[in-house]
């Protein structure tokens, strides 16, 4: 076999790899192939974008002294050059004068020059610039890495479209927010969140108002549901109520004294020993405008209600380990008074692609106003697509990884020993059947045989 053969099997390989297995093609042939175009075309790429700056007097001085020719411009001094499974990490030291959002704003201009399919970057310090590039399309065809930071009450939920995992944090973000049409991909993100939530020490407390088509497949994990409204008013109100006996635990264990170290005082339940720490506990409202309209006065007294527990647990929450996650298709100003109040005490946005701008402002409005425009642009096809973003204006797109119903079913029953026992829900704990035996009965007599 001679070597153009070779050659033409290996091009008609990658070929075919970059169409069918992107992400196997990147691993073989394109990160190779990526490397050299950043390093070859680096200075002259950074120069077109207007990444440069001009020489500084005491260069043109020495020049001029030294009767050679005037320096060329500069561009950034690369710090770092990283490959990964899904693209490239550069590390840029700026020059005198250049900013972060210098690079920002050339990030479109940076992808068409080195043939990347994204670029992305972000400010780590003072002076030094990350840029995340990534070789195909990591969200068309999601693929979780195989090991990820997960930590207590931080959980992997989706992929963004730098190829880094998305994890939602609660004891950085507490409250959350998720909107999503009709097959947007909101019950397949809901999913990964109790499924990863399901091995960790937490109590799951979901309100389902749909009959709890949702949430009740996986009720063998949850400490308490209810699905309908009448019942998830008393759950909420049972939920203040915990709320305020474990703020009167940490007031009791506070031991606030001028001789007790400042390590020692305790301020929520995470500065509680641990054999006295309650248990923290996940609120999943999986249709809130269920719990906000009505149609009688005995159901606007209801919702009056039950926005207002909403909104206490938003607000006092944290510190006593009750977090929220509510959900919904439709979120605005139309279901009420306290619901714009209750949206400021959501810190974690996440908008999946929905029917109207006026959801996308809600979600994104008075935090990102760029991702407005980004989440109304979510073509249909693409279910699990969505924008995340939180209250430092910080945005991205990210997609959770399928998983469907009966899988997410048999993680809650596999960690169903795990379910704490709340004494304040116990009402709402729901009624299950055991699970049945693995294991069948050998019979000692043969089978007839004729």
């Amino acid at each position: 076999m001679t070597w153009p053969t070779v050659l033409l099997l290996v091009v008609a390989a990658a070929g075919l790899l970059r169409w069918r297995r992107p992400a196997w093609y990147w691993l073989s042939f394109g990160v190779t192939l990526a490397v050299l175009r950043v390093l070859v075309r680096y200075g002259s790429v950074m120069d077109a974008c207007g990444l440069t700056v001009p020489p500084s007097r005491l260069r043109l001085t020495l020049a001029r002294m030294t009767n050679r020719p005037a320096p060329e411009s500069r561009a950034p001094r690369i710090l770092r050059l990283r490959p990964t499974c899904t693209g490239l990490v550069l590390w840029l030291k700026l020059r005198p004068g250049q900013d972060a959002f210098d690079v920002a704003a050339a990030s479109d201009r940076l992808r068409h020059s080195f043939g990347m399919y994204g670029v992305t970057s972000r400010e780590l310090r003072s002076g030094v610039v990350e840029i995340r590039m990534t070789g195909y399309d990591v969200l068309k065809r999601v693929q979780m890495p195989a090991k990820t930071d997960a930590r207590p009450m931080r959980v992997p939920v989706a992929l963004r479209e730098d190829g880094s995992v998305h994890y939602r944090d609660y004891r950085a973000v507490p409250h959350g927010l998720t909107l999503g049409a009709t097959e947007s991909g909101k019950s397949v993100y809901q999913r990964n969140l109790v499924a990863g939530l399901a091995s960790q020490h937490v109590a799951l407390v979901g309100i389902d108002c749909k009959r709890g088509v949702e949430l009740f497949p996986l009720a063998r994990r949850f400490s308490a549901l209810a699905d309908n409204p009448d019942t998830a008013l008393k759950l909420l109100e049972a939920l203040v109520s915990h709320m305020e006996e474990v703020y009167q635990l940490i007031r009791a264990e506070q031991r606030v004294s001028v001789a007790v170290p400042d390590a020692e005082i305790a301020a929520d339940i995470w500065d509680l020993p641990e054999d006295l720490r309650p248990v923290p506990v996940v609120v999943l409202v999986d249709e809130v405008a269920e719990l906000a309209l009505y149609a009688s006065k005995e159901e606007e007294k209801r919702r009056d209600r039950i926005i207002t527990a909403l909104v206490r647990l938003a607000q006092l929450g944290r510190a006593a380990g009750i977090y929220l996650e509510i959900c919904g298709q439709r979120f605005g100003s139309e279901l009420g008074k306290g619901i714009t109040m209750l949206r400021a005490q959501l810190t974690g946005r996440t908008a999946h692609r929905v029917n109207d701008e006026t959801s996308a402002n809600m979600a994104f409005g008075d935090i990102a106003p760029d991702a407005v425009l980004a989440a109304i642009q979510i073509p249909a096809e693409t279910r699990g697509l969505a924008v995340a973003g939180d209250s430092t204006g910080g945005w991205h797109r990210i997609r959770a990884p399928h998983i469907s119903l009966r899988h997410a079913v048999n993680t809650c029953n596999r960690y169903a020993d795990r379910t704490p026992d709340l004494p304040a829900l116990a009402a709402f704990r729901p009624s299950v059947a055991p699970l049945p035996s693995a294991r069948k009965p050998l019979s000692k007599t043969a089978p007839a045989t004729a």
